[in-house]
């Protein structure tokens, strides 16, 4: 018997099934960081096509901390009315929405490799890369600063409509920064010892559920490990899970990598879903597997086998918007079709 489209209850939020759309950033916001027509047919479609919860892409909590000039933001009133149009059209068809709120620290403005209007920011004054600007290290009150703009958004995020909040502490960006060895050697409060590395994260959770309502879930996506020697590991990625789970957080989506270039990662079929695996039983915490998962019958024994709570698709889901839709035929489980299509059905 399928399981994948079984309903999923996060606090008050019940998804129709347990297909998720992993955040991706489309690189077609405006340089004023609004969501345009693009992004309502992008991510439209794919409510159409039957996922349960849509996450949007990166959105910025500040104007310097977009990963590219064409990235959306949230970091001002005139960003809410069209994320609430996007929020409205997923309803219509079924699709619970998440937005992802983002800083990206050093890694800002990345096709001028950290060379934006600003002065990039992170935890440390240690760039990226060899070719990549040296960003900033923070003074506290630039902690204090960044960390009122995680609660501003989400305040935004509510006012948009959106059913959930995921915070971005993957793939090298700035909360990773403070969570990662590479990237932080501060010797205050947020640095050295993994429970300082994790104060920034913990801070920016309890910043957005100071103002977050309490019905609604809130995620956190997180990278498991560096891939490299020295750096963020599986074993921290699981105490930091615990720690989130306390501090009023709902599920870890779970990926990897993105913290240095020199990241060797073996690619393949659900190659991080031990990682959501582990975490789900060890820190007791829902998690969203990611990472190459492509058919019905991968996707199906993932959550048939308690291996984690939600598929997270990205790629699989820009080659077919429908792929809820034909993963259901496959797996012979009967579900709705919206109506303009339903005489597609078969």
């Amino acid at each position: 018997m399928s399981h994948l489209f079984d309903p999923l209850t996060l606090r008050s939020m019940t998804m129709r099934n347990r297909i998720a759309m992993s955040p991706m950033c489309m690189y077609m916001a405006g340089e004023d960081a609004v969501a345009t027509d693009f992004h309502l047919v992008h991510l439209g479609a794919r409510a159409v096509g039957g996922v349960g919860l849509i996450i949007t892409e990166a959105t910025a909590v500040e104007g310097r901390g977009r990963i590219s000039v064409n990235d959306l933001g949230i970091y001002a009133d005139r960003h809410v009315a069209p994320l609430a149009r996007l929020v409205n059209f997923a309803h219509d068809f079924g699709a619970k929405m998440c937005i992802q709120l983002a800083h990206a620290g050093r890694k800002a403005w990345s096709p001028k490799k950290g060379q934006g209007p600003e002065q990039a920011v992170a935890p440390s004054a240690i760039p990226f890369d060899h070719d990549w600007v040296t960003p900033q290290a923070m003074s506290l009150n630039d902690i204090e600063t960044v960390i009122a703009a995680f609660r501003q958004a989400a305040e935004r995020a509510h006012a948009a409509g959106f059913d959930a909040v995921e915070v971005h502490g993957a793939h090298g960006y700035l909360i990773h920064e403070f969570l990662s060895p590479l990237s932080n050697r501060r010797s205050d409060e947020y640095g050295g010892l993994l429970d300082n590395r994790m104060r920034f994260l913990l801070r920016v959770v309890d910043a957005i559920r100071s103002v977050w309502p309490q019905e609604k879930p809130l995620l956190v996506r997180l990278s498991a490990t560096d891939w490299v020697e020295g750096g963020w590991t599986v074993d921290e990625t699981v105490q930091t899970a615990r720690a989130l789970k306390a501090h009023g957080v709902d599920l870890i989506d779970c990926s990897s990598g993105g913290s240095s270039p020199a990241q060797v990662i073996p690619l393949g079929p659900g190659y991080q879903v031990p990682f959501a695996e582990r975490v789900r039983r060890e820190a007791g915490i829902a998690t969203g597997a990611v990472g190459l998962i492509t058919t019905p019958e991968m996707a199906d024994e993932l959550i048939l086998n308690q291996r984690a709570d939600v598929v997270i698709l990205g790629r699989q889901l820009l080659r077919d918007p429908y792929w809820p839709l034909h993963a259901a035929r496959e797996l012979g489980v009967d579900v709705a079709w919206p109506a303009p299509y339903i005489r597609a059905k078969r």
